[in-house]
This record gives C-alpha cells, sequence and structure tokens, in this order.
C-alpha cells in the first residue's frame, strides 16, 4: 500500500495529550521514589532521609491526583475520542466489535481505529481504576505517615497526646502521640497500605503491557499512536471503524 492511500485524522485534543504526558512524568516519579522508600532499610537512609523521600513522593502524588481528576472530568467534556463513550469498555457493540476486531487481527488485516480501539479500551478501563486507586490509597497514607493534607491535620488531632498541640506531630516521633490513638491509627491505616502497594505492581505490570501493546501495534498495523500522543494526529492507511 503506498504512503499516498494515507490520510491524517486529528484524533487527541491538547487536555488529553497534557495529561498523558505529565501522566508519564509522575508515574516515572512515583515508581522511581516509591521504589527508594521501600528498599530504605537496604539503602541505610535515616529517618530523615525517609521523611524527604516521602515528601518528594507525596508531592509527586499530588500532582498525579489533580492531573487524573482534571482528566476524569475531561472525559466528559472533551472530544468525542476523549470521552467516557469511547474509553470504556462498554456499549451495545463493544462485544461484536471486539471479536471483529481481534478476528481481524489474526487475518493480518487488522482494522484502524482513530480513538482506542476495543483491545485498547480494555486497557485504559484498567488503568484508570489502577491510577485512582493509587492516588486514593496514596492520599490516605500521607495524611497517615507524614501527617500531609488532605487528612494530615486530622489525624494529628487524633493521635496527639492530651495537652500536645496537634501541629507539633510529627512522623518518626512518638513521645507526643496517644499510644493507644496511634494504634488505631496505624490499624486504619493498614488495608490502604496493603492496597497501595500491590496496586503498585499491577500497576507497573500495566504500564509495562501499554508499552509492549503499543509498540506491537504500531509494527504490525501502524496508524502512529506514539507520534499521535504528540502532535493529535494519527495517520492511517485506510478508513477507521469509528470515523
Amino acid at each position: 500500500m503506498g504512503h499516498h492511500n494515507f490520510q491524517s485524522y486529528r484524533v487527541w485534543d491538547l487536555p488529553t495529550r497534557v495529561f498523558h504526558w505529565l501522566n508519564v512524568i509522575c508515574v516515572i516519579g512515583l515508581i522511581a521514589v516509591g521504589t527508594a522508600i521501600l528498599w530504605a532499610g537496604t539503602l541505610g537512609v535515616t529517618n530523615d532521609g525517609k521523611i524527604l523521600l516521602k515528601t518528594i513522593h507525596v508531592y509527586f502524588g499530588y500532582v498525579f491526583a489533580v492531573n487524573l481528576l482534571i482528566r476524569l472530568i475531561w472525559a466528559f467534556m472533551g472530544n468525542r475520542y476523549a470521552r467516557w463513550s469511547s474509553i470504556l469498555p462498554f456499549g451495545k457493540d463493544y462485544g461484536k466489535n471486539l471479536k471483529t476486531y481481534i478476528a481481524a487481527e489474526k487475518s493480518c488485516n487488522p482494522e484502524y481505529y482513530l480513538g482506542h480501539n476495543p483491545k485498547g479500551r480494555l486497557a485504559v478501563a484498567a488503568l484508570f481504576l489502577v491510577l485512582l486507586t493509587m492516588a486514593c490509597s496514596g492520599l490516605v497514607l500521607a495524611g497517615t505517615d507524614i501527617y500531609y493534607p488532605p487528612f494530615g491535620a486530622m489525624i494529628q488531632e487524633w493521635i496527639a497526646a492530651t495537652g500536645v498541640n496537634p501541629a507539633e506531630v510529627a512522623p518518626y516521633i512518638k513521645d507526643n502521640v496517644d499510644a493507644a490513638a496511634y494504634k488505631e491509627m496505624r490499624a486504619l491505616r493498614s488495608p490502604f497500605i496493603t492496597t497501595h502497594y500491590w496496586t503498585f505492581f499491577i500497576l507497573l505490570g500495566l504500564v509495562i503491557i501499554h508499552i509492549g501493546a503499543v509498540i506491537y501495534t504500531e509494527i504490525k498495523a501502524g496508524g502512529s499512536l506514539i507520534s499521535a500522543m504528540f502532535t493529535g494526529k494519527k495517520l492511517l492507511p485506510r478508513e477507521p471503524e469509528d470515523k
């Protein structure tokens, strides 16, 4: 098929592209710092060092959470390819479209989509769910570990010992907290840290799958998936299924 048969289509709007790349930066930063926190004991990091790492992690997390929230809202407001109707693996024809897409892929005569293809919708929906889980559990951990917003002040007030100014409750200092309240707080925190920990590995797996799938699709079928997230345009050799 000659190059002259390719046609350019405008697909991803600017907010969607900004979200994608800012999310990439945040996830890389969170994984890097999170890994350092996870191995802090082995690396011989001091308590002050742990607090610094956790503070950096939390600030990355704030940008990550706000960026994700904006994207979730934008899914009600963006162009048709940025909306929930083009993201989530639902709809009366979704199952049929998925089977047709897989059959076409196996026959080496792939279908082309401007938005996410039916298989891509499954991956994107899973990614959004995991990202949202990470954001929510992370905000709880920020408040119960180093007492950062949005829950930090409430936690400090809860565990402060009688006569102690809650604002003086600091991480890794336990002589100004009520022991019973602190134990209760840590019990409350426990399922959130377990969720955050295991979701981290799920996210890592999904990111690897996502990158691999994009590269595989780009090589096998084309469609300029990677460049489209920079330019907003896809270059397709024939009419897309969702034009």
